[in-house]
């Protein structure tokens, strides 16, 4: 039998490896791995596992339509498709490539030991516009443009179904993870095609002007992020519906339209060039860029938890990681925000805060959010320093103060012009003082960035520590291997 192993692909549309087993002739396992030590990562979420179940949801429904279903299995993945060669014969493992976190990188190489111990191809095909094996960027663009505008696969109309049993889908609680109290998104593919609809037809006209601020940015960015995250909806069927939607606009006349969808496709080229540095350089999770800034970070729990729970202080922030504690969801230019206010002005180690936000965020992918973590924490070597000002981006992004007010109720009754600065108050409202100035915590950072960038020693190129950590396909046949230097852009956001 062909197995199509389903990961973060959870569709039967523009699906390479279904269509691929489908058209085998053999009878096919669509098979999801629920794998218990995945979600006992530091970067997995009670939200993003619930997310999940409703998108494998979707997915079964797909299935069952064409004569299929979507078989689960619970375990070790190397253990699950032992146990299934063992039982049934495997004749072909099909599957979509993956730039996922560091632990799934170690299970796609165990997986491939397995595989080739014991006589079972793995044929994995391209998802997104981000290419393995890598020697450098040079075409890139063309090539991404080249793939998105290639013709999409339809989904088959019937699938051989191999007779296999399957495990009950296990809980949230069953595998460890805590609760997880969210206003997210739906999942699932049919609501991913209802966000790119609106979002094309609606939603997305004042996008351009709104993904800055976090209250507009909820309505009018496309808010597609999860399920691109997930698969339901490939990046090449948002690429193409924006094309339809551009041309649809420019013909009606609407300029605005035209130059939102615009920038909409500016940032799902941004999705995968982003995706391309970690899949070059998997440890990106775990060590600086530049391996001068490893000694940077000065963690401290007490002002971890601060910035987690919304008491730094800073109203515009607060309201940010409440609002993302309750949601699941903000826009880039707030992420980028509490991420460098944690690493500049608060000093944490990266590393942790990174991992609070992966786990806040519904829409997770490790591949964007590592290289930004470090992008806006200022160890890229490569990138001029973006040190936000926690008090003028409140006053610039939420300058009547609807967003705080709706976050911060402790300071709902204050009037607008102390709403983002309220120690200035004439009665102190019962919250917190900032935890530190942020203008002298501001220069102090930017002082030993620039320290460090003076060092002689910062001319050594980051090569030194790809060589110590290896590219994602270091150990694997020459044939398979990635590239091993990356490249580094200062590209902008990625609002989707």
């Amino acid at each position: 039998m062909e197995i199509v192993w389903f990961k973060r692909d959870l569709r039967v549309h523009d699906h390479a490896p279904l269509a691929a087993a489908c058209t085998s002739g053999r009878p096919v396992l669509p098979l999801y791995i629920v794998e218990p030590e995945l979600w006992q990562q530091p970067d997995a979420s009670g939200r993003q596992f619930e997310f999940l179940c409703e998108s494998l949801a979707d997915l079964d429904r797909s299935l069952t339509a064409r004569g299929g279903r979507l078989v689960v299995r619970v375990g070790d993945a190397c253990q699950v498709l032992h146990d299934l060669h063992a039982a049934h014969g495997i004749t072909a493992i099909h599957a979509h490539e993956e730039t996922g976190n560091l632990w799934s990188f170690a299970r796609d190489k165990a997986v491939r030991r397995w595989a080739r111990a014991a006589g079972v191809p793995v044929i994995e095909a391209r998802q997104h516009g981000v290419w393995r094996a890598l020697n450098n960027r040079n075409g890139w663009a063309a090539r991404w443009e080249a793939m998105m505008r290639s013709p999409r696969l339809p989904a088959p109309a019937t699938i051989r179904m191999a007779d296999v049993a399957g495990d009950a889908l296990p809980g949230a609680a069953a595998l460890g993870l805590v609760p997880d109290p969210c206003q997210r998104q739906p999942g699932g593919r049919r609501a991913g095609l209802e966000l790119l609809k609106s979002f094309l037809n609606q939603r997305g006209r004042p996008y351009r002007a709104a993904m800055s601020a976090p209250d507009s940015g909820a309505d009018h960015c496309s808010r597609l992020s999860p399920h691109l995250a997930l698969g339901t909806i490939s990046m090449r069927e948002a690429f193409q519906a924006a094309l339809v939607a551009r041309q649809r606009w420019t013909e009606a006349g609407d300029g605005v339209f035209v130059r939102s969808i615009e920038s909409f496709i500016s940032r799902l080229h941004w999705h995968c060039h982003f995706i391309q540095k970690m899949e070059d350089a998997p440890w990106l999770e775990a060590h600086c860029l530049h391996p001068a800034y490893a000694a940077l970070p000065n963690h401290d729990a007490a002002r971890l938890a601060a910035w987690v729970e919304g008491r730094t202080g800073w109203p515009f922030v607060d309201a940010c990681m409440r609002s993302l504690a309750a949601t699941g969801w903000l826009n880039f230019r707030m992420r980028a925000m509490v991420m460098a206010v944690a690493s500049y002005h608060l000093r944490l180690d990266w590393r942790h805060s990174g991992a609070v936000l992966a786990r806040l965020f519904t829409d997770y992918e490790p591949g964007i959010h590592w290289p930004q973590v470090q992008m806006q924490s200022g160890t890229t070597g490569t990138n001029i320093p973006r040190i936000y000002n926690p008090i003028k981006q409140g006053h610039d992004q939420d300058p009547d103060g609807h967003f705080v007010r709706r976050w911060m109720p402790e300071l709902a009754h204050l009037p607008t012009p102390w709403l983002h600065e309220p120690w200035l108050a004439e009665v102190r409202p019962d919250y917190p003082a900032p935890l530190v100035d942020h203008e002298q915590a501001a220069r102090t950072a930017k002082a030993a960035i620039t320290a460090i960038r003076h060092d002689p020693a910062h001319a050594a190129p980051a090569r030194a520590i790809v060589q110590r950590h290896g590219s994602r396909r270091a150990g694997l046949p020459s044939t398979e291997r990635r590239r091993k230097t990356p490249v580094v852009t200062n590209q902008g956001q990625l609002d989707l």
